[in-house]
């Protein structure tokens, strides 16, 4: 049975209160601070920061329990979501979850189940492809789209995003969701296909 949606979504709140400062990402980072909720939430920002430097450096992470690999941007804060994992820095995020399944995604099964679950749980959703795509470890099917941010902590706006959400599958081990985030406009291009690039079942 395939999870509920909502928390892919709502991944992305994280995106817009993470701060300057991330912990690194072998260490547990603090409890995020919650601020009192807009009555009125601001408009998004339409080209806010974000680009990932060249400098970057990437380091291998597995879910507890194992199962899969993947390379995660170092020094990214890491919070806990649900099931998944989130590793956030400015306005971009990586979340990933594996999810227990024996059905294979395809093309069809995420435009009919993902897409409306996500598009409910999310403000502004705007889906752009939902296309298969090659990657080093196989197949997986890939689904663009934009939405909006949760409002910031601090000065209430939120920030238009662009998702890359993959889902790659393999038999006896479920599939592995990896969900890329950042804001519109961010050159944001190699570092994921580095982290996409770099998933290993293991």
């Amino acid at each position: 049975m395939r999870r509920p949606f909502a928390a892919a979504a709502a991944g992305l709140v994280l995106v817009a209160g993470a701060g300057a400062g991330a912990a690194a990402c072998s260490s547990a980072a603090s409890p995020p601070q919650h601020a009192p909720s807009s009555t009125a939430p601001a408009p998004a920002d339409s080209n806010p920061p974000g680009d990932i430097p060249d400098t970057q450096v990437y380091v291998p992470w597995s879910p507890p329990g194992g199962g899969f690999t993947v390379k995660v941007p170092e020094g990214w804060a890491r919070n806990a979501q649900g099931s998944a994992t989130v590793f956030t820095d400015k306005f971009n995020s990586v979340r990933v979850e594996r999810v227990h399944t024996t059905t294979a995604p395809t093309v069809n099964s995420v435009r009919a189940k993902d897409i409306p679950a996500i598009r409910a749980a999310s403000t502004h959703f705007s889906l752009v492809k939902v296309v298969d795509v090659q990657r080093r470890a196989g197949r997986a099917v890939l689904a663009e789209y934009r939405v909006y941010s949760a409002p910031n902590q601090v000065t209430g706006k939120r920030v238009a995003l662009d998702v890359q959400r993959y889902v790659f599958y393999k038999p006896h081990k479920g599939e592995a969701v990896l969900t890329l985030s950042g804001g519109v406009g961010a050159d944001n291009v190699d570092p994921w296909r580095t982290v996409t690039d770099s998933f290993r079942w293991s």
